[in-house]
């Protein structure tokens, strides 16, 4: 028998800690503290069991107590009560040989999960030349990923999430900043490609979009100031010189072709 979808389960990393389904709602203070708002997303962005000693070293970040054991028992008690508040069915929170494993079902909505694939979509429109496609999934990346993963928690893994974060946000500003120039909004695309510069100004797509947006929008002088600013970084920084695409748009820029 195949799973239901369940299209109307909403998990939330992101600004906040939450469950939205249609039968219930739990928001982040109901949560059994940041050990359990940090058990409860490790375990949603799992796909297999997780084993109890992970959960322990995530929860007490290699320095776990002598009754670090039954701490964990007792938040993934509560976890389960949460769960059923939030209308969930019952069970769906299991363990066994060592390891617990929850079994959301599939077409649960997970915000990081969610910008991860609206990145992916909207750049696949735009390699297809269609930015009109790609405007949506970018905005709903770019709104995402400016949320903060579990914000005031800490520790190496909640790190490495937000890592991922940093690297969507980043991709799906890079979509937004492409479909504006598409769509003759040039000073959008400027002010988005000087954000995405200011969070990573290694990026060269970012000067290539800055040119082409200044000079869209009529200024040859600030699309060079531009290049002049990508060149003097990568010479000054890496010792390197921009890419050859780059350089071909510098060329452009200078012919007016």
């Amino acid at each position: 028998m195949q799973p239901v979808l369940d299209e109307g389960t909403r998990v939330y990393l992101t600004g906040r800690v939450a469950i939205e389904s249609p039968h219930g709602r739990v928001d982040q203070g109901k949560f059994p503290g940041r050990q359990g708002r940090l058990a409860f997303a490790q375990l949603a962005l799992r796909d297999a069991p997780v084993p109890r000693s992970e959960l322990i070293e995530l929860l007490w970040a290699g320095e776990p107590p002598s009754s670090a054991d039954t701490a964990l028992s007792a938040i993934i008690s509560r976890l389960r009560t949460l769960l059923r508040d939030a209308g969930l069915p019952r069970g769906i929170l299991v363990s066994a040989l060592g390891c617990y494993e929850l079994r959301l079902a599939p077409g649960t909505w997970i915000d990081v999960r969610a910008a991860a694939q609206a990145v992916h979509d909207a750049e696949a429109a735009l390699q297809a030349g269609d930015a009109r496609v790609a405007y949506g999934p970018a905005s709903v990346a770019y709104h995402i990923a400016r949320r903060p993963f579990l914000p005031g928690e800490d520790g190496s893994w909640v790190d490495e999430q937000r890592t991922h974060l940093l690297a969507l946000l980043s991709r799906a500003t890079e979509c937004l900043a492409m479909v504006s120039l598409n769509n003759g909004e040039p000073g959008i695309a400027v002010a988005l490609a000087e954000e995405l510069l200011g969070r990573d100004p290694f990026r060269e797509i970012g000067y290539q979009i800055l040119m082409r947006a200044h000079l869209a929008a009529g200024s040859r002088a600030e699309a060079l100031r531009a290049y002049e600013r990508c060149r003097l970084l990568l010479a000054e920084e890496l010792g390197a010189d921009p890419s050859p695409e780059t350089q071909a748009l510098h060329l452009q820029v200078l012919t007016g072709s």
